[in-house]
């Protein structure tokens, strides 16, 4: 993993066409802002998770 130390206004820039940026910084909590593609999705980690579950199920679903 990398670790990486922004301030507000930087940004990371991931494979020439993704940037991250930080948004806003409040207390504990860091707003970030994600440039992308349109065909790149880009979900929070919870949401990614339960997108595959869902998948996971259809597929069962499916395969029965």
């Amino acid at each position: 993993m990398l670790v990486l130390s922004r301030k507000k206004n930087e940004s990371i820039v991931i494979n020439n066409d993704i940037r991250i940026v930080v948004v806003e910084i409040r207390g504990d909590k860091v707003r970030l802002g994600v440039e992308a593609p349109r065909e790149v999705p880009v979900h929070r980690h919870e949401v990614y998770e339960a997108i595959q579950r869902s998948n996971e199920a259809t597929d069962t679903s499916v395969e029965s």
